[in-house]
């Protein structure tokens, strides 16, 4: 059953026994293979697979939630597998969102307002609460449980059957219950082709939070300290240094502040495709350029 008023790009495809309401988008060449329910107002992007009996956009299990209009989205090139639940969020014009090349394995729920970003994997019932943020490339284990408002950060790796009650750092591999640090993600950062030296400074940083006598502010700001040597030390050998991956203001006003004198990072442009030829180096930004595009 498609509703009319759904919109349905160019080679989508709708198998037996799916459900497609009224409000609904299917980006061209996605797939819905059977018994798929896609309610609400719901986007999904192009060259998805949707398996049998996952729902998505269905109300929040919210006692919150008392039918304002809210979203649902999944990204392009995303494969959700059976059962997995994606509910809409609470709260008017609010979203729940699920990025690209994303893999979500069987059973897996996503409940109201979670984020989930680009590149994430997600075993079978591994189940987020409301308000969870996963960013790019992070993997959750099966079995899993995350606490409502819960950040995992970029390239963490939370293995199975984890009980996650506090954010996870980028980087990290986190297991047990509650979650405990085990260390870098080194097997997820080297398939991500992190170079040796950037692992080895994650490394250190690593060691000042959670393996000094220092509290989290002063091994913080020992980074800080670290930071602000490099930028004098090149300055001091004619050097110039550019720091990379540059994602929030705060980050820039920071190295700003130290004087580095070139910056790069999604804060100010995203690198381009293969085909485009557009290379890292492209989106080099000297600080005072950034200090106006950030603004």
């Amino acid at each position: 059953m498609v509703h009319p008023g759904a919109i349905i790009g160019d080679g989508a495809e709708i198998g037996p026994f799916c459900v497609v309401g009224e409000h609904v988008a299917i980006g061209a060449r996605s797939k819905l293979l059977a018994h798929v329910v896609v309610n609400g107002h719901t986007t999904i992007g192009e060259d998805s697979t949707i398996y049998p009996f996952v729902t998505l956009g269905l109300p929040s299990q919210d006692r919150k939630y008392v039918g304002e209009l809210s979203y649902t989205k999944v990204g392009s090139r995303t494969t959700l597998r059976e059962f997995v639940s994606v509910h809409r969020a609470t709260g008017e014009g609010e979203v729940t969102s699920i990025g690209d090349d994303s893999l979500l394995l069987a059973y897996v729920h996503i409940a109201h307002n979670c984020q989930i970003g680009n590149y994430v994997t997600m075993s079978s019932t591994a189940q987020l609460a409301g308000h969870v943020i996963v960013d790019d490339y992070a993997t959750v284990g099966g079995m899993t449980g995350v606490h409502q408002f819960v950040r995992i950060g970029k390239h963490a790796m939370v293995g199975g059957a984890s009980k996650i009650g506090r954010d996870v750092p980028p980087f990290l591999l986190v297991a047990g219950g509650p979650a405990t640090a085990g260390g870098l993600n080194l097997i997820g950062l080297r398939r991500a082709g992190f170079p040796a030296e950037v692992m080895a400074e994650l490394k250190e940083c690593y060691k000042l939070l959670y393996r000094s006598h220092l509290n989290t502010s002063q091994a913080l700001e020992a980074m800080r300290a670290i930071v602000k040597t490099i930028i004098a030390l090149g300055k001091s050998l004619d050097v110039i240094i550019t720091a990379e991956g540059v994602e929030t203001p705060e980050q820039a006003a920071m190295l700003r502040e130290f004087g580095c004198p070139q910056v790069q990072g999604f804060l100010y442009g995203y690198p381009g495709a293969a085909e485009t030829g557009t290379k890292a180096s492209d989106n080099v930004t000297s600080i005072t350029a950034a200090r106006s595009s950030a603004a």
